[in-house]
This record gives structure tokens, sequence and C-alpha cells, in this order.
């Protein structure tokens, strides 16, 4: 059970230098083990952090920083391209960062503070022993197989420009044997059933590392990258400018394989988040 802890009285900081800020989250693990690990950092360099971990969607997230609701929250790079900004797929993971960074201060007095390394981009992947039978690694060599194979992810992927009308632009026309749509959270379990063969995921769940599954190469880039950093109100970030250090110790750490770990612990293992992001920040030597 995610605990979601709802905070009353002043919201945001950003003047006076009072030491508190407002930490929220997107709806789903990853953000809740990032925001949590926001808000223990925070706290262990003396601020008080109100915590409004699930509030929703990105468009949610993005217009609670604009109004002054939150202070910040994790972002990644490819949302703030495609989601918010609305711009065109880049690939180059430092342009994109750069792009964003200064849109957002340009059109919205919002800071991007520094990118981590792990990309949860869109992504397919099978099971190896599914894979290595049809000799598939990569996006190209499962179209090329796609009608002995079912799919398997939520209904929005046939429709969504990132789901299947993406593939067939990029690597042309073809389609799958079958499409089952499932909820998010039975979809792995299904594919190891053999009911699918392949699975709509995200680069960093934690269910490929926990089942070794195979993440296909997108090898003509359909995705763009989507490395998460924390974005701050500039006004907060101004008020307490020691927040930016404090933040960038954590970015280098979030690597693929760190962030498919963590995920599992919450969403395979059961546990807290705010549990996982102690025991990790304590670990690293980024808690006292």
């Amino acid at each position: 059970m995610i605990s979601v802890i709802l905070t009353l009285g002043l919201i945001g900081c950003g003047g006076g230098g009072d030491k508190t800020i407002t930490v929220a989250s997107k709806d789903f693990t990853e953000q809740f083990v990032l925001g949590e690990m926001y808000a223990q950092l925070l706290e262990n360099a003396g601020y008080t952090v109100q915590r409004k971990l699930n509030l929703g969607g990105t468009p949610v997230a993005h217009q609670s920083l604009l109004d002054g609701q939150i202070d910040v929250y994790p972002e990644y790079t490819g949302t703030g391209l495609l989601t918010v900004l609305k711009l065109g797929v880049m690939n180059d993971p430092q342009a994109v960062y750069d792009t964003v960074k200064q849109a957002y201060a340009d059109q919205f007095s919002l800071a991007w503070l520094d990118p981590a390394p792990m990309n949860n981009t869109q992504a397919l992947a099978m099971t190896r022993a599914r894979a290595a039978e049809l000799g598939i690694t990569t996006f190209s060599d499962m179209v090329a197989n796609a009608s002995q194979l079912v799919l398997i992810g939520p209904p929005e992927f046939a429709e969504r420009e990132d789901g299947v009308p993406g593939l067939k632009r990029v690597y042309g026309d073809f389609d799958f044997k079958n499409f089952l749509t499932v909820d998010p959270g039975l979809r792995y379990q299904a594919l190891l059933n053999g009911e699918a063969d392949v699975v709509v995921a995200f680069g960093t769940d934690g269910e490929l590392a926990a089942y070794d599954l195979l993440s296909l190469i997108d090898d003509k880039r359909l995705y763009p990258p989507y490395q998460v950093a924390p974005v701050i109100r500039q006004a907060a970030l101004d008020a307490n400018p020691d927040v930016a250090g404090i933040l960038n110790a954590l970015a280098p750490l979030l690597t693929d394989a760190t962030m498919q770990r963590l995920n599992n612990e919450v969403s395979g293992n059961g546990r807290e988040p705010a549990d996982v992001a102690k025991e990790f920040l304590t670990a690293q030597g980024l808690l006292k």
C-alpha cells in the first residue's frame, strides 16, 4: 500500500528563506520513490518538507508548479519535450536536455537540475527464450516477425503516436498476430505465462530486471530519451540555492539498473517507497 501524505498549511515557499520546500510526484511507482528521495535529502539538509506525492499525471504536476502549489517534482526530458512543450522528437540526450531546460526557463520560469543517466523510455520487451527462438533483438526484428507475435499492453498503445501508429510510421506497415489489452499490473504475468510474446514496458520497470526480460533495441530511434531530473520553480531555487547541490548529488547514481531494482522493491516486493528511498540513500552515504 502506498502511503500518500496530504499536506495542509502553507504551500510552497519561494521567498523569505524559510527552509520549507513542497516536494511532489506523479502517480506511479518510480515517481513515489524519487519524490521520497528528494524529500529525504532536503530534510537531511535541514529543510521542512511538505509532501504532495501521487499528485496525478504530467498536466497536473506541471500546472501545480506554475501555480506555486508545489516547488519541485521529478520530470523526464522526453515528457518535457513532447508532452509539455509539444516539440518534435529529438534523439540526442544532451540536445533534448538543453532544449527543455532553456524552454522551461524562458516560458515558465522553471529550472531543470542535473539529469540522471537512467532512461525511462517507452520500451518493448520479450522473454529471452522467445526472443532467441525467433532471433529478435531489435524493433526491426520484431516488426519482421510481427505476424507471429502477440503484443500485450494498455489499450491506448494502439492509438497513441508513441504506440503502434508511431511504430508503423518509423518501421513500416505491419500487423501483430494479436494485441491483448490489459491493466498495466497484469501484463508481465501474462507474458511469463505465455499468453503474449511482447510486452509494452518502460525502460526502468522493475519487472525487466526481476524477470530477466530482454528490452528490444529501438534501432531506428523512434523514442526520445526520458532522463529524469528535478524541475523546480526558479523563485524557490533563488530563495534556497543550496537545493541544487543537494538534489544534484543524487543524479549520477540513478542508472537504469539501479532504478529497475528500486522500482521492483516497491512494485514487486510490496515495500513502501519511503523505506526503499531511505535504504538506498543511506547506503550511498547521502543521509547522515
